[in-house]
């Protein structure tokens, strides 16, 4: 397997606002920066498909640590959550609904294809990867046609 390290980050001016998403993939000296913008979404809808889109990159199954300074995704993988909110229909303990179902419900098929550990790092505190990934989300959120996040503006 390939060990392959990802640093990602959402954005969003206003929540729900213009957003974008911003990752960098790092794998034996490359590099592969990926970022896209939506005209009206959420900031955990952006940290959660930067996440996404980053794995979707990957050809081939392989070893993955991702940091994000989103506690939300890196809680929601790391403590279970995601695979009890599933089991559970899609219900959280307190019988309230999960949000960003289709999102958590494409990411389900990406961590079972690669063994993904995620580490939350503290944002905007001079980790240079996280620093890039917040400049491409922001930038990419800022910029001009912007993609529309069906979903989230059926949704509201």
């Amino acid at each position: 397997m390939y060990d392959v390290v990802i640093y990602t980050d959402g954005a969003c001016s206003g929540n729900p606002g213009k957003g974008g998403y911003g990752a960098v993939l790092l794998y034996k000296g490359n590099r592969l920066e990926l970022s896209e913008g939506y005209r009206k979404t959420t900031n955990n809808r952006m940290e959660i498909l930067a996440v996404i889109v980053a794995l979707e990159a990957l050809k081939k199954p392989c070893s993955v640590t991702v940091y994000s300074d989103s506690q939300y995704v890196v809680n929601s993988v790391e403590k279970g959550w995601i695979y009890s909110w599933k089991k559970k229909n899609w219900i959280k303990s307190d019988r309230s609904k999960v949000k960003n179902i289709d999102l958590w419900e494409r990411m389900l098929p990406l961590l079972n294809k690669h063994k993904v550990n995620f580490i939350w790092v503290k944002g905007h505190a001079d980790n240079k990867e996280n620093e890039r990934c917040d400049y491409l989300a922001t930038n990419a959120a800022n910029g001009e046609n912007l993609l529309i996040d069906t979903v989230f503006e059926k949704e509201e």
